[in-house]
């Protein structure tokens, strides 16, 4: 399943989608429209949960890949319901630090209603963090120039490097390379 990044949907994904799909996988879109966080997955992920079990109910544990937003809502997945996710991969999504180390804060604040200095989703975030029972990979990038690369991986995860920006990384040919080595088992 992939999940879209912030302000984006199924869309921005579909060269991906297709990528994936020419090389025998069942990708398939979120199906939730524009991520708009938890304006459109629920504070618990409670709506893309119900559709991950659909999938995982008709194919086994389902590999969650992220752009951005969306590789911190499959962290947040992955965590709340191990027993359906088989592995998750993020593109460019700063999980491991605040927030605030990523040039969209604002946006993000004002897009999904969310406020980083809330308690509750700094616990969230926190939580998000955390290393995941399942295998992991970062993809990120120095250059991204809106999220701070650092904040993009921890030492838990298998961390690839690109060299890229931030928009339009999911349709970059070296990200789906590795996207594609990673679900193929390869070495790097």
């Amino acid at each position: 399943m992939l999940l879209p990044g912030l302000l984006n949907s199924d869309r921005s994904n579909f060269v991906m989608r297709r990528f994936l799909q020419r090389l025998g996988y069942n990708a398939q879109g979120w199906g939730l429209g524009r991520n708009l966080g938890a304006r459109t997955v629920g504070a618990d992920a409670a709506i893309l949960i119900a559709r991950l079990e659909g999938l995982a109910a008709a194919s086994g544990p389902v590999t969650l890949i992220g752009i951005s937003l969306g590789g911190i809502i499959a962290r947040l997945v992955a965590h709340g319901r191990p027993e359906l996710v088989s592995e998750v991969i993020t593109v460019s999504s700063p999980f491991a630090g605040p927030g605030t180390a990523t040039n969209v804060w604002r946006i993000f604040q004002l897009t999904t209603g969310e406020r980083l200095d809330d308690p509750a989703v700094m616990a969230r975030n926190a939580s998000i963090a955390k290393p995941l029972p399942m295998p992991t990979t970062a993809i990120w990038s120095r250059s991204d120039g809106l999220v701070a690369g650092t904040i993009c991986r921890d030492e838990n995860c298998r961390s690839i490097e690109i060299r890229s920006s931030h928009l339009g990384v999911q349709v970059r040919p070296d990200v789906l390379l590795a996207i594609s080595r990673v679900l193929a088992n390869e070495e790097d």
